[in-house]
This record gives C-alpha cells, structure tokens and sequence, in this order.
C-alpha cells in the first residue's frame, strides 16, 4: 500500500512535526525503549523525531517509512546519522535480525486499509521480534468517534513554522461506509503568503475485538490492552486502544 499523499508530498511531510510535536505518547515508547534496551524497530518511523529520541539514549534504532518525504526530513534531522533508515512498507520488510522493541505509532496502524495489510504488518513485525521482546502498537477507539471532531470548526489550530511562516490547519472528515474507514481532507492556509492547499488522507478504524481475532492468526499473544498514555486499562470510554504483544508461545 503507497503512502498516503500527506506524508509522500514534500509541503505536508515539511509540516508535520508543527503539528505533531512531542506528546505524551513518544513519552510511552520513549520510557519502553529504554527499558527494553534495544535494539528497537520503528514502524512507520515518519519524520523520525522519536526514533532519534530513542537514539540518543545509547540504543541502537531501525525505522521504518514507506514515504521519503518524510525520511528525508528524518534523515536530516540532529541525531539522525544515529538511526538506520530504511525505505519500505512496514509490511513488506525483510531483515536479518531481531528486535526486543517494535513500535508502531503516530496511529501509522490506521494505514492499513484491509486485513489483508493488517495481518502482513503484523506478521513481519512477529517475524522480527526477539523471543522475549514486545511489539507495541496503537489505532483509535473507534467507540469515541474522533472523526466527529475533525470539522472546520472545532479543528482548527494556527502555528509558527519555521519554513513557511503562520500556518492554519483545519480538517474535515466523513466516514465511507461500514468497512471503518474515514476519508479526511486537510486543508493548510500559509497566512503569509496567501498559499492553500489541500492534503488527502484515508484511515481505517478497528475495534478490540477485530484485533484481537486478527492477532491470533499472526503468530502474537496479547500481553495488556491500555487505554490511554497513563497506562490505564482498557474500557469502552476509552480515546486509544494501546496493545501490547510478545511471540505465542
């Protein structure tokens, strides 16, 4: 599956990080990181500001982007000859070696559009995991309905970029059909210079359950179920399903 055009085309890839600075959930795979020891595997790394973050704490970092707009930025970026960086779809990959972290963030698991994606995503992933390492992921709950809030009204932010000045960014969302996917167009206004464009997304939704039948044919055991970056249980209320796995024994 290609990358989706906001993160293949250079604008989008270049504003990314303005929009998605550090949060409370690089703090979460940062502190696992380090627990684990490494060597640790980014899936779906982006711009690579968590992979060299992790890097810098001494371990050694894989990661992994399907879209090189965003490996260049992450190529580029303080700390990124640390990293190794590896173009390719997450599903696809083949390395000859294995990890006591995997990760997979920045929702990048909604990129899967079919089963058929989802289960060769985790498949490699079990495929390059350490028999005693954890493969961490995370999808929205599809139960707290986030599209609902993707609206020209109640998402619009405006922030400084270093590049292109004061930018606004608004979204606006519309679920396809039963299947959980939602198609989002983002719409960018660089007020300095009266430029617009428009950035195309598509993301999937799954439920606990779906993903828990499709982790049981993939050669991974579940391990916990979070619910937020505190590491809170699971429940219904819940904004993110956090799942943690190792290989089934």
């Amino acid at each position: 599956m290609p990358a989706a055009e906001v993160f293949e085309d250079e604008f989008f890839a270049s504003l990314y990080d303005c929009f998605n600075p550090w949060s409370a959930s690089d703090d979460f795979y940062l502190d696992r990181a380090v627990e684990a020891g490494g060597p640790v595997l980014d899936l779906g790394c982006g711009t690579g500001m968590l992979a060299c973050a992790i890097a810098s704490k001494g371990l050694s970092v894989t990661a992994v982007d399907a879209a090189e707009a965003m490996l260049r930025f992450a190529r580029s970026r303080a700390g990124g000859a640390n990293v190794n960086w590896i173009a390719s779809e997450g599903q696809n990959l083949r390395l000859a070696r294995r990890f006591s972290l995997i990760y997979m963030t920045g929702h990048a698991f909604q990129q899967l559009l079919t089963d058929a994606d989802a289960l060769a995503l985790l498949r490699a992933a079990a495929a390059h995991l350490d028999p005693d390492g954890r493969f961490i992921f995370e999808t929205r709950n599809p139960a707290a309905r986030a599209w609902l809030s993707w609206t020209p009204e109640r998402s619009r932010r405006t922030v400084q970029s270093p590049q292109h000045g004061r930018v606004s960014l608004f979204y606006d969302a519309e679920p396809e059909s039963a299947n959980g996917i939602v198609s989002i167009r983002e719409h960018y206004d660089l007020r300095d210079r009266g430029v617009q464009r428009v950035g195309h997304n598509r993301i999937r939704f799954l439920d606990q359950q779906r993903l828990a039948h499709l982790l049981k044919s993939t050669g991974l055991a579940t391990v916990a179920w979070y619910g937020d970056w505190a590491g809170r249980d699971l429940s219904a209320e819940s904004d993110e399903i956090i799942v943690a796995t190792r290989l089934a024994k």
